[in-house]
């Protein structure tokens, strides 16, 4: 049997996918200076051990005049939309909610970076209070959780839909989800996009992080011309492990799973042009059903539009914005080929379900970060334009480099 024309239509863009090209995409306009994102660590101190984590785990707050000092170098070097308050794990400072109150008093965006385990409902609606706007939930397979070990991502998934609830129970909050992914779950990570799809209406974003590590059995490290010893690293390593997982390797992944998936905005590292350290897809739809992705142009008038308007580019939106689907759908496909597409899809399931018409349609962003690559000249290919930026004696530096 041949293939249809369809078939081989998905096979092309499946094979396409595989070549992302970066020329087709948005190149979010992100620099060091002008971001949508402040990356703050008030506290080392964590509850878990991740496997992979960058930070060491020591009992040690920041206290808040050294926050605020913090915060100011930003207001000073940095344009930014919101703060992601990280750590550690933030929830473990006896000062979170002052230091949520005094980012908002910045006219600044809140947002919590945590694991989750220390966050009950009074800490929830105290953060709320002092203006938070969203969260970050940090869930994966490799956390070390007490009675999720050996799990799998779709098991994952259970938890994850613990945090959706509780954060519920508030109302009114952002939710994301962050996860590692690793040599072993990489085929799992459909699991997870799909779980988030189905909650399209309650979560904004969930993000993939590939697995890095420092390998002392391949690379000798350097300093100031002198050697340094990378095993002092907490993400060190002395067993080989695959520590190159790229976007597309995720991206891969997720085409085989949902052939709609197109990313449309991208940030490229300092050195390889052709990598996608952030790689953005924006998908439309209900928790029934995907109508499709937002294609590069979309993504050029949201972060473009937005900074025109309040001089910043967005980071975290509210869940009234990203319910507001249908509205794009109805006005932005004369100018995205991507809601284009959406939009012949929604028809389509309206002529099968009329009820879907008056449905909420929702946004969520679909991220893939792939952080330092180490080539093989010995050269540091980093995020250009990375959010994840903090402040160090001063400085902004990767956050992602802190302990070396």
């Amino acid at each position: 049997r041949h293939p249809s024309a369809e078939t081989r239509s998905l096979e092309s863009r499946a094979l396409g996918m595989m070549r992302l090209d970066p020329l087709s995409l948005y190149r979010l306009p992100w620099s060091l200076t002008d971001n949508p994102i402040a990356w703050l660590e008030p506290t080392q101190q964590c509850n878990l051990a991740c496997d992979g984590c960058y930070r060491q785990n020591l009992k040690n707050h920041k206290s808040l005049e050294e926050v605020q000092v913090e915060l100011d170098v930003f207001a000073r070097l940095r344009n930014f939309d919101g703060v992601s308050i990280a750590g550690g794990d933030p929830t473990l400072h006896p000062d979170v909610v002052e230091i949520v109150r005094r980012v908002t008093s910045m006219g600044r965006k809140a947002i919590l970076n945590t694991n989750g385990l220390g966050l009950s409902i009074e800490l929830l609606r105290g953060l709320k209070d002092a203006g938070l706007v969203g969260l970050t939930f940090h869930v994966d397979s490799h956390q070390g959780r007490p009675g999720w070990r050996d799990k799998t991502e779709a098991q994952m998934n259970e938890l994850r839909s613990e945090y959706v609830e509780l954060v519920a129970r508030v109302g009114g909050l952002s939710v994301a989800f962050n996860s590692t992914v690793y040599e072993d779950t990489l085929d799992q990570v459909p699991d997870v996009a799909e779980w988030a799809a189905r909650n399209i209406d309650r979560v904004s974003t969930v993000v993939f992080i590939m697995y890095r590590a420092a390998r002392n059995d391949s690379f000798e490290y350097f300093s100031g011309g002198c050697r340094a010893d990378a095993s002092k690293l907490v993400y060190s390593i002395e067993t080989p492990r695959k520590t190159d997982i790229s976007a597309h390797d995720v991206v891969e992944r997720l085409r085989r799973a949902d052939p709609l998936y197109e990313p449309c905005g991208y940030l490229n590292g300092t050195v390889d042009p052709q990598s996608f350290k952030w790689l953005v897809a924006l998908r439309v739809g209900t928790p029934k059903r995907i109508h499709g992705y937002a294609g590069a142009r979309m993504m050029e008038l949201t972060q473009a539009g937005h900074h025109f308007v309040t001089g910043r580019y967005m980071s975290y939106a509210s869940p009234s914005t990203l319910a507001a689907g249908r509205a794009a759908l109805l006005g932005a496909w004369t100018l995205d080929a991507g809601m284009r597409r959406a939009s012949r899809h929604w028809l389509g399931s309206m002529l099968r379900d009329p009820k879907d018409a008056l449905s909420k349609q929702h946004f969520q962003a679909v991220v893939c970060i792939q952080p330092i690559d180490l080539l093989e000249d010995g050269r540091d290919n980093m995020c250009d334009g990375c959010p994840d930026m903090t402040v160090h004696e001063g400085k902004l530096v990767w956050s992602c480099r802190l302990e070396e």
